[in-house]
């Protein structure tokens, strides 16, 4: 049996891959509430804040086969409102987060036989999108980040991202609370639908599981970043 860390596991993305990992793996899910997560077989809960300054950390034992970090944001303003606090809550939670997470369990990934990392951008980050500037500059640096650790801990460490477009998860709540909202948001895709937590959770297993991929960013989109 494998074990995976997940981090951002209550609800939403984390969620749906606690759920699908747990059935024949191991689960280590961090995040800041237990919520669904005590239906889940195989799967233990640790109180996780990211979004402190010094994350506690509990101490996991043993090999770790793959580290998932979900927690991420939406800032959408005017650059001429976006304040220098909102700047520096993406870049904590999105990038900075990710950074101690990676660090913190490094010599436990290092035990397993196969082990990877697994990150998560947005299709903002390489496509222009008005009101994104805040949001796709730290999910940009998500991506290079991605490459940098997949170059300099290969053959080891496979690292990997997902670059999502609007996906109907409790994050973008305030997007799609209304049928008129979902629909706009529908109309703007190629594929004429948006993203779910389901199809996201079916990519991240491929890469999660596919031992010759890595330093990827895998666009899963509807089609968004590559079609007009």
């Amino acid at each position: 049996m494998k074990h995976y860390i997940i981090v951002g596991a209550s609800s939403g993305i984390g969620f749906e891959l606690a759920s699908i990992l747990s059935e024949q793996q191991r689960v280590s899910a961090l995040c800041r509430t237990e919520k669904q997560l005590t239906s889940l077989k195989n799967t233990s809960f640790h109180a996780l804040d990211i979004a402190t300054e010094n994350p506690l950390f509990p101490s996991i034992d043993g090999p770790i086969d793959g580290l998932i970090y979900c927690p991420g944001t939406i800032t959408l303003k005017p650059f001429r409102s976006i304040k220098n606090e909102d700047y520096q809550h993406d870049w904590n939670i999105n990038f900075l987060g990710a950074v101690k997470c990676i660090k913190q369990y490094l010599p436990q990934l290092q035990l397993a036989e196969k082990p990877s990392v697994l990150l998560f951008s947005s299709v903002a980050a390489g496509t222009g999108m008005a009101f994104h500037a805040s949001i796709a500059a730290a999910k940009g640096a998500v991506e290079s980040l991605t490459k940098s650790l997949a170059a300099e801990f290969a053959p080891k460490i496979r690292f990997n991202a997902i670059a999502p477009s609007l996906t109907n998860t409790p994050l973008a709540e305030k997007l799609l609370n209304a049928e008129a909202k979902i629909k706009s948001a529908e109309e703007r895709h190629p594929l004429k639908t948006i993203g779910t937590p389901s199809v996201i959770a079916e990519a991240a297993i491929f890469l999660l599981q596919n031992n010759w991929i890595t330093g990827e960013v895998l666009h899963v989109d509807g089609g968004m970043r590559s079609l007009r």
